[in-house]
C-alpha cells in the first residue's frame, strides 16, 4: 500500500521520520527541515502513517508489521534505495522496530523517540485517553471553532486541540468533519498497544537508539536499563515530554546528529 508522503533534503542517506498516533508526516516538518539544514548529507521521507493523515485507511485487523511494510513499499516507491534510517516518535517507533522484523534487509538503524519496545499499559497511553474524547466528539461540526470548543469542552487542552484540528477535512455540502476513523484507530491502538518487540534489539548489526522525555512516562527506568543492557543507548531529555521534538528541539537535534 502507497501511503501520501512528502520528501526533504537531497542527500543520499535515506532517512524515514515516523510519527505518532493520530499526527500526520507534517509533525514533523520542522525537525526534518532542521535536521536537513544541519546534514545535508540526508534525504528524508514523511509518510502519513497508514489510517491517518491522508493514506488510505487501516485494513481490518492491520498489526504494526503490516503498516511497516507499507512505509517500506511507500519508500520504494518514491526512489528511496538501500537500507533506511527509520526514526520514529511513539507508535512511529514501534512501526520503526516492525519494520526490522518483518523486512530486516530494509533497515538499517532505529532511532527511538520516547517510546519502548515493550508492551503500552492501557492506563499509561496518553494517546488513548485523548482518543476516548475524540470517539466522543461528533462526527462533524459546522467549522473548526466549533469542533474546537467541543474538544477544549471534553478537557483537551488548546494546543492538543488544535494539533487534532489538523485532520479535519470540509464537507461538500458546508462544515467540517474527521478525516481519518476514529473506530477504526481505536481498534488498532487497542490490539497493537500489547506487541512487543524486544527480539529487534537482539538483531545483530542494527543500530539502535532512544531518547525518552524527563516528564514522560513511556520509556521508564526499569525499560531504559534492559534496552541498555541489550545495546541501545537511552538518553533523557529532563525538561520534555512525550513529545521531544516539540519541547526540548535544538537538544534533540544536537543528539540526532551525534548519531
Amino acid at each position: 500500500m502507497i501511503l501520501s508522503s512528502f520528501q526533504l533534503g537531497e542527500g543520499q542517506r535515506p532517512t524515514v521520520l515516523l510519527h505518532g498516533f493520530l499526527g500526520t508526516g507534517r509533525n514533523l516538518r520542522s525537525l526534518a527541515a532542521a535536521w536537513s539544514a544541519a546534514d545535508p548529507s540526508r534525504r528524508f521521507l514523511l509518510p502519513d502513517l497508514t489510517g491517518h493523515g491522508t493514506s488510505p485507511p487501516l485494513p481490518p485487523g492491520a498489526t504494526l508489521s503490516r503498516v511497516a511494510r507499507d512505509v517500506v513499499e511507500t519508500a520504494r516507491a518514491a526512489g528511496f534505495e538501500g537500507p533506511l534510517d527509520f526514526v520514529g516518535h511513539s507508535i512511529g517507533g514501534r512501526v520503526s522496530l516492525a519494520a526490522s522484523l518483518a523486512a530486516p534487509g530494509d533497515v538499517a538503524s532505529i532511532t527511538l523517540l520516547d517510546i519502548t519496545p515493550g508492551p503500552i499499559p492501557p492506563g499509561l497511553s496518553e494517546s488513548g485517553k485523548v482518543l476516548e474524547k475524540l470517539r466522543a466528539s461528533p462526527a462533524r461540526a459546522a467549522d473548526r471553532k466549533a469542533m474546537r470548543e467541543e474538544l477544549t469542552g471534553r478537557g483537551l487542552s488548546g494546543p492538543l486541540s488544535d494539533w487534532l484540528l489538523m485532520n479535519l477535512e470540509p464537507v461538500p455540502d458546508g462544515g467540517v468533519r474527521w478525516r481519518f476513523d476514529r473506530e477504526a484507530l481505536g481498534e488498532f491502538h487497542a490490539r497493537v498497544n500489547g506487541e512487543q518487540f524486544w527480539e529487534a534489539l537482539s538483531r545483530p548489526g542494527l543500530p539502535v537508539r532512544c531518547i525518552r522525555g524527563g516528564r514522560a512516562a513511556y520509556v521508564s527506568d526499569v525499560d531504559a536499563a534492559r534496552m541498555e543492557a541489550l545495546g541501545c543507548p537511552v538518553e533523557t531529555l529532563p525538561n520534555a515530554g512525550h513529545f521531544v521534538h516539540v519541547d526540548e528541539p535544538d537538544a534533540l537535534l544536537r543528539w540526532l546528529l551525534r548519531g
